[in-house]
């Protein structure tokens, strides 16, 4: 489509009606693959607002308006059906939304963004940037920042959904063929097999600490009240469905983990701690703080500790090799052997992703070598 084809071209209505949704799943249902983008907001809520869907063929477009319609559940079932490919392009939040609606991401996936870094582009490509060096079409970023919960939506915005999944469907088929012609395939179905492991998709309230860096740096007791205290928030943002921020700051989690406040008198005067939410939560708040200080410390944050100097020399050996691996075959070395999966190695953890796959083929093998590691079949298991 030509630049002032496009410009007059005028969206289609979205659908907004069970009868168009019925038709136009009945039309995606028997295709080999679809791509697939989301518009959803998640600035006053905890679980993210689903406002549109938007699938592509190689034949139609359409915009799915999941705020008009009593149910998407039609459109869901194309989705999580396991004969239809879905190509999305950085696809974590997507799946996010989709596992927040049914419990587990859709499978399987076809993530443009990693496709495009296995093939030699940048780890983070955007998909702005991935069209126009693939099409060499340039796509406008006028609603990067679009309000896609507010009704009517303008075509101008309409076109711009459209957008995000009608130039996916050429940047698929290069990247595909890209792939065969690297032999890469199996390494983008690997990386899309772990993209869409429903663990990555829990939220579980005792890991919730991890989110609040800072807390590594806090002494060990004031470690287990903060643990319990980032477990506490997240529940009750689950509940509430609210941001976890609105229920209470980074800050005055960290804070009150230092005070370790004994009653409520204590607990108010904590910035952001006071007023209605120590009436409303006060007591759970002061609960999960003793349950910290009932908990034996230990280490939360061991991938912050400082490497001794014999495993930081390793650490340099390591990387050395990497780099080189990565250069020879043209893709990131963060994408080839990240740190924390070095560090993996360094300590004798068997369980990264260099113990397996296309990387312990690719560069693994040698690694584990050099960290004196066993090289064998129940290390890749």
């Amino acid at each position: 489509m030509s630049e002032a084809n496009r410009d007059s071209f005028t969206p289609a209505p979205p659908i907004q009606d069970p009868s168009s949704l019925t038709r136009l799943c009945a039309q995606l249902h028997d295709q080999p693959w679809i791509a697939l983008d989301t518009e959803f907001m998640r600035t006053q809520t905890y679980y993210a607002r689903l406002c549109l869907v938007q699938v592509a063929t190689p034949d139609m477009v359409a915009c799915v308006d999941t705020l008009a319609l009593p149910t998407i559940e039609p459109l869901l079932e194309v989705i999580y059906s396991p004969q239809v490919l879905k190509v999305i392009h950085s696809a974590r939040q997507d799946l996010e939304v989709f596992a927040d609606l049914r419990g587990a991401p859709p499978a399987p996936v076809f993530d443009t963004q990693i496709a495009a870094a296995l093939c030699g582009y940048d780890d983070q490509i955007g998909y702005g940037a991935l069209v126009e060096s693939i099409t060499g079409h340039r796509l406008p970023k006028l609603h990067t920042r679009a309000d896609w919960g507010a009704r009517p939506l303008p075509p101008e915005q309409l076109h711009y959904a459209e957008d995000d999944v009608r130039y996916l469907r050429d940047v698929y088929h290069a990247l595909t063929q890209q792939l065969e012609t690297l032999g890469r395939s199996a390494w983008l179905a690997e990386e899309c097999a772990a993209l869409t492991d429903p663990r990555r998709y829990c939220n579980d309230p005792r890991e919730a600490f991890r989110r609040l860096r800072q807390g590594h740096a806090l002494p060990p007791p004031a470690q287990m009240a903060l643990r319990e205290l980032a477990a506490w928030r997240e529940l009750a943002a689950q509940q509430s469905n609210l941001p976890r921020g609105w229920v209470a700051t980074d800050a005055a989690l960290l804070e009150t983990a230092v005070t370790s406040p004994q009653n409520l008198e204590v607990l108010g005067r904590i910035a952001g701690m006071g007023g209605a939410l120590a009436r409303k939560r006060g007591a759970d708040i002061l609960q999960a703080v003793r349950r910290g200080q009932a908990a034996d410390p230990e280490p939360l944050w061991e991938e912050l500790q400082r490497l001794d100097r014999r495993q930081q020399a390793l650490y340099e050996q390591l990387q050395t090799r990497v780099r080189a691996t990565a250069a020879q075959v043209k893709i990131s070395a963060t994408l080839l052997a990240p740190r924390r999966e070095l560090l993996k190695l360094i300590t004798g953890d068997m369980t990264g992703g260099l113990a397996r796959g296309w990387r312990r083929a690719l560069i693994g093998e040698e690694l584990l070598q050099l960290c004196g590691n066993p090289a064998g079949p129940a290390a890749a298991s």
